[in-house]
């Protein structure tokens, strides 16, 4: 039996990771770890405790179980469910990940320079990892599919929105972008600002 390969975000999407069936976008399933680092305000909590109030999404029981088989653990220890958490201490989650499909449809290049990238988005597709998207985003199919990373999205269209992206391919084009969509305008006539 192979050993299991645990993904992290370090891990790019790879062509490979994605399954098309009836007009679907299907990722294969994989192992992923979760890490994060004990915030100041969750330091003090039981291990247990800190997952049931901050992660939601499942109940008491699952976090009990999950770290009494080592799948939630602390500095890449198994610990106790009664384990007190410490500033800064890292936490993993080791989870096998199911994302739900998207639409099959292409992520189109329209426009590529050395500093910006526009993109035409399909519907169904979130525009960066998000909730139970990692792979199956405009950003990890352009990774896997064109080999373009890093990206930075200068705005967001939300899941169900199909239109154009625009993508900086550095921090500092994109805050400049930001800066430009934020900054307010101001309309002239003649010498007068209206």
């Amino acid at each position: 039996m192979a050993a299991i390969v645990w993904q992290t975000p370090a891990n790019p999407p790879e062509p490979e990771d994605y399954i098309f069936f009836k007009g679907k976008r299907y990722v294969r399933p994989y192992y992923f770890e979760f890490i994060s680092h004990v915030k100041n305000r969750w330091a003090g909590k039981t291990i247990v405790d800190l997952f049931t109030e901050e992660f939601r999404g499942r109940p008491y029981e699952y976090y009990e179980s999950a770290v009494k088989s080592g799948r939630i653990q602390v500095d890449d220890k198994i610990v106790s469910v009664s384990y007190i958490v410490r500033s800064t201490q890292k936490i993993s989650h080791f989870v096998h990940r199911h994302e739900p499909p998207v639409l099959a449809g292409n992520v189109s290049i329209l426009h590529s320079e050395p500093d910006v990238i526009t993109v035409c988005k399909p519907a169904s597709i979130p525009v960066h990892p998000c909730g139970q998207y990692r792979k199956n985003t405009i950003v990890g199919i352009l990774q896997a599919e064109h080999g373009v990373a890093p990206l930075f999205p200068i705005h967001r269209l939300d899941r169900l929105v199909s239109g154009l992206l625009i993508f900086a391919r550095n921090a500092g084009k994109a805050e400049q972008f930001r800066q430009q969509v934020t900054r307010p305008y101001c309309y002239y006539k003649s010498d007068d600002v209206i």
